[in-house]
């Protein structure tokens, strides 16, 4: 695989513009970058509206302030408008970060003469123009080209000098299915699965929930949410009970910093989340991998994990079983698309599907969203001159990005692409130091000792908060051994 140059051979002019593929947060602040350097600038968006991903999960708030919220670039454009910037000590909802800053900015840079932003446009393809990923000769003298299609189906193609994929990772949520991939039977029962948070203020949802037995299956920012919205659902329904599914074999590092978070929202949900548990009529079922949904003769459904296997031992059907369960809502975090990446070069970590030279920076067995080291252009750029992930893509399966993060990338990017390279090269971030290693450790196996990351545990079922002689869940025969709130969240991009 070739070097990444610092920079295409190309610069975006009016007739081959910069094209910043997502109009979020991340992508917003890339064209306000590029809009203060006098850069022809596309934004493509496949929604609506400006923050159409923050939008859909506008009922949750976010862990960080405005603050640190609000790309400084875009601020000024912003304050030439006459634009009220929020208090800074607030913590929005997504719906609050969208009307209050994301709308406002787009409407600033569309009444700019540099940027253009095309709603309704998504990104089916790209592609070295007239080349495919293996013609190799002189590829960085050549354009993109940005394939769309639009909402009814016609396709149509733009050409670029260079790219920053913005776009995210919200429409892609990983399954319930331990392995990746759906449980079987978790589509032919998709009707009562929820994927994402609900909102509980809603009457029609807190209907659906109330008096149920639910599965909750995830163990970061989003589940925790989840078991707060469902802790306080079960204090006005008495019979609502809940089943948190874990993968990890504990839960001692599953509630975050708490008090020691300086993201004090975040430590603020995680006691929040863990007072839930221990108040609650919740059941915690831990190394539980999803791998069938079935309906059990009562109507209800039943889940069943992958067995533990231990080295060389073949694969078995004795895996925990949850029965007796209503509804399932997944938490279980979100992954990257590239397939509409697959004619460019890209290299990716084969575990976290993000930039080889940032993964290591943001693995979450070892690194939470607030001990990620600076890094800009340099760990961002591809093998493909002028090709950039940024945003929440550019961490794949990671989590705990932070929009602060981005708003720096984007910033060392755009200054990469304009040819100032000293700008590009002067990274300098501060974040937060969270308390918590922001994933599980070993994943399946137990958690790392010592560290940011807990100690160790055995696999263990633990009930919390059940009243004496309610069954709130029953474990097959495995039972004797034992993933938006955030700064940005999985749609910053």
């Amino acid at each position: 695989m070739s070097t990444p140059s610092a920079s295409s051979a190309l610069t975006p002019s009016p007739d081959l513009p910069l094209v910043v593929v997502g109009a979020g947060p991340i992508g917003l602040a890339a064209a306000a970058q590029a809009q203060s350097r006098g850069l022809p600038t596309v934004v493509l968006e496949a929604g609506d509206s400006a923050g159409a991903s923050v939008r859909a999960w506008g009922h949750v708030r976010l862990f960080s302030p405005w603050r640190e919220l609000i790309d400084p670039v875009a601020e000024e454009l912003l304050a030439a408008t006459g634009w009220t910037s929020p208090d800074p000590d607030g913590y929005p909802t997504g719906v609050e970060w969208v009307e209050q800053y994301l709308a406002p900015l787009a409407a600033a840079l569309e009444a700019t003469d540099e940027v253009e932003i095309r709603y309704g446009q998504r990104v089916v393809g790209v592609a070295r123009y007239g080349r495919d990923r293996l013609v190799a000769a002189d590829r960085e003298q050549l354009p993109f080209t940005i394939h769309t299609q639009a909402p009814a189906g016609a396709r149509t193609r733009l050409n670029s000098a260079s790219l920053v994929d913005a776009s995210g990772t919200w429409t892609h949520q990983n399954w319930l299915g331990g392995d990746g991939y759906p449980a079987a039977g978790e589509n032919e029962h998709a009707e009562r699965i929820t994927y994402g948070i609900p909102d509980f203020t809603d009457p029609a949802v807190a209907t659906r929930y109330a008096g149920k037995r639910v599965a909750v299956a995830g163990a970061g920012a989003s589940a925790q949410n989840v078991l707060v919205g469902l802790g306080a659902l079960a204090k006005e329904q008495l019979e609502t009970r809940v089943i948190w599914l874990v993968r990890r074999p504990g839960t001692d590092d599953a509630f975050g910093g708490g008090d020691n978070d300086q993201l004090e929202q975040r430590g603020a949900l995680g006691s929040s989340a863990k007072r839930a548990v221990t108040d609650g009529a919740v059941t915690v079922v831990t190394s539980f991998r999803t791998s069938d949904v079935e309906l059990s003769e009562d109507g209800r459904l039943r889940l069943t994990s992958f067995a533990d296997l231990g080295a060389g031992d073949a694969p078995s059907a004795d895996g925990k079983v949850v029965d007796g369960v209503d509804e399932v809502i997944v938490v279980t975090g979100f992954r990257p698309d590239h397939s509409w990446l697959s004619q460019v070069q890209l290299d990716l970590d084969g575990e976290l599907d993000a930039p080889t030279q940032l993964a290591g920076e943001i693995h979450p067995a070892w690194h939470s969203c607030g001990s990620v080291s600076p890094h800009g252009a340099d760990r961002l750029r591809q093998p493909e001159p002028g090709l950039y992930l940024a945003g929440m893509k550019s961490y794949g399966r990671a989590p705990s990005f932070l929009a602060m993060t981005g708003f720096e990338q984007v910033r060392s990017i755009v200054a990469e692409i304009a040819g100032d390279q000293e700008a590009a090269d002067r990274v300098e971030l501060v974040l937060p130091d969270t308390g918590v290693c922001g994933g599980s450790g070993l994943f399946d196996g137990a958690p790392a000792d010592g560290g940011c990351c807990g100690t160790s545990a055995e696999p263990e079922l633990i009930t919390i908060g059940a009243p004496a002689g309610t069954s709130v869940a029953q474990v097959g025969p495995s039972e004797e051994t034992g993933a938006v709130a955030g700064g940005c969240g999985p749609s910053c991009g």
